[in-house]
Order: C-alpha cells, then sequence, then structure tokens
C-alpha cells in the first residue's frame, strides 16, 4: 500500500541530505522539534500544511517542488504496483496450436 506520509517523508530525507544538512538544523530552522521531523521523514507523522511549508522554507525549496516529487514517486508506485492486462482469446480469434 501507498502511504502518502512515507513518501512525503522520503522527499524531505532526499532534500535534506542533497543539501548536506543534519535533521537538528533544519529541525531548528523549521522551528519544530527534531523528534518531530524525524518521525515526519520516516513517514510515521502527518504534517500539517503549516509545519509542511516551515520545513520546505527551512530547506529551500518551494512547497510545489516537494509535492511535485511525492506526486512522481507515488504515481511511480502506483504503476509498479498496477496489473499487467494479459491478452483475452474470443471466439473469433484463433488459436494457433503447436500439435
Amino acid at each position: 500500500m501507498i502511504l502518502l506520509r512515507r513518501e512525503l517523508g522520503d522527499v524531505l530525507r532526499d532534500q535534506r541530505q542533497d543539501q548536506g544538512r543534519t535533521l537538528r538544523e533544519v529541525s531548528a530552522a523549521a522551528k519544530v522539534s527534531l523528534g518531530y521531523l524525524s518521525e515526519i521523514e520516516r513517514g510515521e507523522k502527518e504534517a500539517s500544511s503549516e509545519l509542511l511549508s516551515s520545513v520546505c522554507s527551512a530547506l529551500g525549496i518551494p512547497l510545489s517542488t516537494a509535492l511535485s516529487q511525492v506526486s512522481q514517486r507515488v504515481a511511480a508506485a502506483e504503476a509498479v504496483g498496477a496489473p499487467v492486462p494479459l491478452p483475452m482469446h474470443t471466439e473469433r480469434t484463433p488459436v494457433v496450436s503447436a500439435a
């Protein structure tokens, strides 16, 4: 099952790590506790829109960028989990036998 909070946490953590910043640095800049930000990054807590905006601001990225990355990750996960349709034979479709 795809969980939005996990995908969001992964995006925020990836952004932070790509910048070479610590959880402590970002939590201080966002004015959120280190433990709570850690839980958000691990997908254990749902971030409010206000908190998400604050974290994105601390990371120096637009909220729309983070949400776009989350959307892309969810779409990719959906594509992986989508069933592959198999061709169906009907009476009009001849079945070729190897015999």
